[in-house]
């Protein structure tokens, strides 16, 4: 089913040169990126083009839609046998290759390309380091570069390009849209109905009341907001993130899980284990992500988890949709002695269900933070869980820390691995 594009998605398309588009979430922005992709590789032949995302699975995302757009275009555009398309690469038979790609932390693992186009999507995500490493690749092809993003913070590459810093973007074209103004302008038709934009409006007017006002502007309004702060910096997240992962489960250890609970969305459950056995050097082993879960699922998956790693403690959110997940695992005889109920929003919660001293998620996040700033914690060395660290913005609100992202269910596991292991022999609560 053909999308029908709305006016402004149009003017993209048909824009030349150096492009940027800067909005809220939800508009099209992956859309707009395979299509205007496809239309250009298509009409120019022997040429390279990069796709590059801050992780694997955005990367991906953006593979899936150019390579859908070019099969709608034309099919036999596509080489077949051994230069089939694969996860990363897409041969066509005009010589135009398109490769898609994540950053990593430095963009270390794509700086053997030159490159005749690049699309960076969530751009704003993307690492100065990484942005060091992939400018000069058009700088013999007269290549041109197409940004696409919501706004993040008021600093970096991203945010430089937006205010055409000292001048040096004077050649970008800039488009800029928000969320609720997409979906009110958006023409009804088959593949948008009034059922479609009725439930978008309903769900904004809820993020509007659960947000507060500089978080909604940033991520619904498109508005880079300076009031908002990255609680992890990036050079902080390169110093601890130097481990790879295990080949083999080891015997004798201390080991802590973190939990964080998504439902049948987008979202992301997460299983975050730490080897706490020296309180002076805490260890990540293994995380552990999964989309469209079910309680029981879920469930199954912490008592496999349990049974291989025999922990001394498991931290859940027991708020919202994890109370289901809590309850269970309370019950159960290999988990009831261990779990503890980890609210993200105000308390813990005992084996018993008793209430204890007021725990917020500011202490968690504080607590992840000071680790890492005493080389207390090494943690794995993988692009989501850097990606899913650095989302995480803060703001302060009436005295008191209120702590946001678009991508943080992995940092929500392991802050509460990281509480449990760190305070594993601490009786610090009062009852």
């Amino acid at each position: 089913m053909n999308i029908k594009l709305d006016p402004w998605q149009k003017e993209f398309l048909d824009c030349k040169g150096d492009k940027m588009l800067c909005t809220g979430r939800q508009v099209g922005k992956s859309v707009m990126c395979g299509k205007d992709c496809a239309k250009w590789a298509l009409a120019n032949p022997n040429k390279v083009v990069l796709m590059i995302a801050p992780t694997e699975r955005q990367a991906f995302a953006l593979f899936d839609k150019t390579l859908n757009e070019l099969i709608a275009i034309n099919r036999l555009s596509l080489k077949k046998g051994r230069l089939r398309p694969t996860k990363t690469k897409i041969n066509l038979k005009n010589g135009t290759v398109i490769w898609c790609l994540p950053t990593g932390l430095s963009g270390l693992g794509i700086r053997f390309l030159t490159v005749h186009r690049l699309y960076a999507e969530e751009a704003s995500r993307i690492p100065e380091l990484v942005w060091d490493a992939i400018t000069p690749m058009l700088l013999t092809t007269g290549g041109e570069t197409i940004y696409l993003s919501t706004p993040w913070g008021t600093s970096g590459y991203f945010y430089d390009v937006l205010i055409n810093k000292n001048n040096a973007f004077d050649n970008v074209t800039r488009f800029r849209k928000n969320s609720e103004d997409v979906m009110k302008e958006r023409e009804i038709c088959e593949t948008w109905t009034q059922f479609q934009r009725d439930k978008a409006l309903e769900r904004l007017s809820a993020e509007r009341l659960r947000m507060s006002a500089l978080a909604y502007a940033q991520e619904y309004e498109g508005k880079p907001m300076s009031d908002l702060r990255q609680v992890f910096p990036d050079e902080l997240l390169r110093e601890v993130m130097i481990l790879n992962r295990r080949d083999t489960i080891l015997n004798g250890r201390h080991y802590f899980l973190g939990q964080d609970i998504a439902g049948m969305g987008r979202d992301l459950s997460t299983w975050v284990i730490l080897d706490g056995t020296n309180r002076k050097k805490i260890t990540q082993v293994e995380c552990i992500t999964k989309r469209l879960t079910r309680t029981p699922e879920r469930v199954d998956t912490t008592l496999k988890l349990e049974r291989q790693y025999k922990f001394k403690r498991i931290g859940i959110d027991d708020g919202g949709l994890g109370s289901g997940d809590f309850g269970y695992l309370l019950r159960h005889t290999e988990t009831k002695r261990k779990v503890e109920g980890l609210n993200n929003a105000s308390r813990e919660v005992d084996r018993e269900g008793k209430k204890r001293k007021r725990l917020l998620k500011e202490d968690m996040y504080n607590n992840l933070l000071a680790m890492m700033e005493h080389k207390e914690i090494e943690l794995l060395k993988d692009d989501d869980i850097f990606e899913s660290l650095r989302s995480v913005q803060f703001e302060i609100t009436s005295g008191k820390a209120k702590y946001f992202g678009e991508d943080t269910h992995i940092a929500e596991g392991l802050i509460r691995a990281a509480w449990l292991a760190r305070n594993k022999g601490l009786n610090i609560y009062l009852y």
